[in-house]
């Protein structure tokens, strides 16, 4: 008993380390929209998030990734169709009703239930699923719901870092739980594992193997799960990379730049109009003030390749 206590002690104490912060404060500059990025998000989606802990030092260096963790939307308790997922979810997270929300297996808490705001200062991006049904998206769901409450493996983390590095004292097959073939249903997981088996119950691919056959067929093979990591969701040419930068190119609409009429005026036509206050009739003596689709367009353009220019001869002044 005295072993275990003093195991189960020097784990916590190993995972308290891990997940300390090596630097204190999140992104001084914000690199996305992030009220953008929730409003766009649906169910299925995979975010990944750049992470600041020593653990997530250690998955960059060994993955050659800015990505170390990965998680699924589920969105909101109103958006999962099947009951029994739905108070699962209740069961696990007894927060706001309308808060959007995630799986994902973290280390020293396994697997749970929690808010996006979670990362809201965090560098985060959506990988989306191409074409994924609705119902496959809530298939999808239901999986990684069923494995909320699991442990978190973090002898596969280890495993999966010695795997990764180019050298190792030990083969890299002996003794690895990544090609172990256990029977049964799992008692821990890690993040990219039970997010790729999830999508693996419904056959839709991340990175398969693909096999061409002597009459010209292609074979496809899912790859083993405990091998995935995050950055192979943004790697996958079966998930689109979703971006919503803070300060984006198209942020400045035309319609912004629209020469409209004062706020205040009103028309039932051109010849009809009345002040919102007063309701008083009020007549339009020049039409010009109301410059054709063109004109207005054309202005724009100009004031585009204006920036444009400005910018080359700022880059050419800088190298010379």
């Amino acid at each position: 008993m005295e072993f275990f206590g003093l195991r189960r002690t020097l784990s916590q104490w190993l995972t308290h380390a891990l997940m300390k912060d090596v630097s204190p404060t999140p992104h001084s500059i914000h690199l996305y929209d992030f009220d953008r990025l929730c409003y766009e998000l649906r169910p299925g989606d995979v975010l990944l998030n750049e992470g600041r802990s020593h653990v997530s030092e250690v998955i960059k260096l060994a993955t050659q990734s800015p990505w170390t963790h990965a998680v699924l939307y589920i969105g909101r308790l109103y958006d999962i169709e099947d009951t029994i997922t739905r108070d699962k979810v209740k069961a696990h997270y007894d927060g706001d009703p309308n808060e959007q929300l995630i799986i994902e297996a973290e280390l020293g808490k396994g697997t749970i239930v929690s808010p996006v705001k979670k990362y809201k200062e965090e560098h985060i991006r959506i990988c989306r699923p191409k074409n994924l049904s609705p119902f496959d998206a809530q298939q999808v769901i239901n999986y990684a719901v069923e494995q909320v409450g699991l442990d978190y493996d973090v002898r596969q983390v280890l495993d999966l870092m010695r795997f990764m590095f180019p050298y190792s004292f030990l083969p890299r097959r002996w003794r690895s739980s990544l090609f172990a073939k256990n029977p049964g249903k799992p008692t821990r997981t890690v993040c990219s594992t039970m997010i790729a088996e999830a999508f693996h119950s419904v056959k839709f691919p991340i990175l398969p193997f693909a096999e061409k056959t002597k009459d010209g067929k292609i074979r496809l093979f899912q790859r083993n799960p405990r091998l995935y990591t995050p950055k192979d969701f943004d790697y996958s040419p079966y998930f689109d990379i979703i971006k919503f930068p803070f300060f984006g190119l198209d942020d400045v609409s035309i319609y912004k730049r629209l020469p409209w009429e004062k706020e205040d005026v009103y028309c039932n036509d051109l010849n009809n109009c009345y002040t919102k206050i007063s309701h008083e009739p009020i007549e339009l003596t020049d039409n010009s003030e109301f410059p054709d689709y063109k004109t207005v367009k054309s202005n724009i353009s100009t004031e585009n390749e204006t920036s444009t220019n400005l910018t080359t001869k700022q880059k050419k002044h800088q190298s010379n």
